[in-house]
């Protein structure tokens, strides 16, 4: 009995050294936070100046005070970082001395399974062990993504205030900071050398107002995008919230919505501000 349980222990033993290094310590999912994203109707909650109109800075007790981000995005013409699901942004926020740089891949959710997409997110080497990147889970009226970004600053002399860099500038800065992983996404280099060829996608200046609703910290923003035709402004209008936890984030998705419906303020579409960027720049 002894010498068989002995024998089972090293029979055991020896397979897990004959198996590969990753299915011997496979690594888990990351563990994403939520951001709930629901449209708002410009024609009802914004004035004559395109400004949140009082009723709505009241009722989510927020100030007249904003704050100003200015944001583009770089990419080819024929868009391939965004066509193979990357984007490379660079955003000024108001008060802040540093251009922010954001290089985030996209997973789509199916069917809602989040879990799904983190395990698609794992097998393209972002687990639990990735301390550059971060996950969240953006989640719209009925749309889910999953969003793995590295986020990074820099500065670059002769800008002030809410000025962005040129396109020679956010080349060079999106270059110096880029992430391995982008880099390197679909062979060595392929990142510089889509940056290399890029060009503006913007830029956009949103302002942002922060108030509470429910016990959440509430944002709302403004952004004013290029229309269809080119001739004039499109207003998108986003409320949104951040969670840790996936049940808040679905209780207080419906809540929020309905309150917006409420109010008349609800738009029935999901939130696709980046895809009209690149659609209309």
């Amino acid at each position: 009995m002894m010498k068989s349980t002995i024998r089972r222990a090293i029979s055991g033993m020896a397979l897990t050294l004959l198996l590969p290094l990753g299915q011997a310590i496979a690594a888990s999912n990351m563990v994403p936070d939520y951001e709930v994203k629901l449209l708002m109707n410009p024609n009802v909650v914004l004035d004559a100046d395109h400004k949140l109109k009082s009723t709505v800075l009241s009722t989510f007790n927020m100030p007249t005070s904003v704050t100003k981000m200015n944001v583009l995005f770089m990419d080819t013409n024929a868009k391939d970082i965004y066509g193979n699901t990357w984007i490379a942004r660079i955003r000024k926020t108001e008060g802040e001395s540093d251009f922010e740089l954001t290089y985030k891949k996209r997973y789509a959710i199916d069917n809602g399974n989040i879990t799904e997409a983190l395990y698609k997110a794992n097998a393209e080497g972002f687990d639990s062990t990735e301390k550059n990147y971060e996950a969240q889970v953006e989640w719209g009226y009925q749309k889910k993504t999953l969003s793995i970004s590295n986020s990074k600053t820099d500065s670059k002399s002769g800008y002030s205030g809410m000025d962005l860099p040129s396109a020679s500038d956010s080349r060079s800065l999106l270059k110096k900071n880029i992430p391995g992983k982008m880099d390197n996404w679909l062979y060595s280099g392929w990142g510089k050398s889509m940056l290399d060829s890029s060009r503006k996608y913007g830029p956009i200046l949103a302002k942002r107002s922060v108030g509470t609703w429910s016990g959440l910290k509430l944002y709302i923003e403004v952004w004013p995008i290029l229309n269809q035709a080119g001739t004039g402004t499109d207003y998108i209008v986003e409320a949104s919230f951040k969670t840790t936890s996936e049940a808040t984030a679905s209780a207080k998705h419906d809540e929020l919505q309905a309150y917006l419906i409420s109010r008349g303020w609800f738009v029935a579409e999901d939130s696709l501000k980046t895809q009209l960027i690149m659609d209309r720049y």
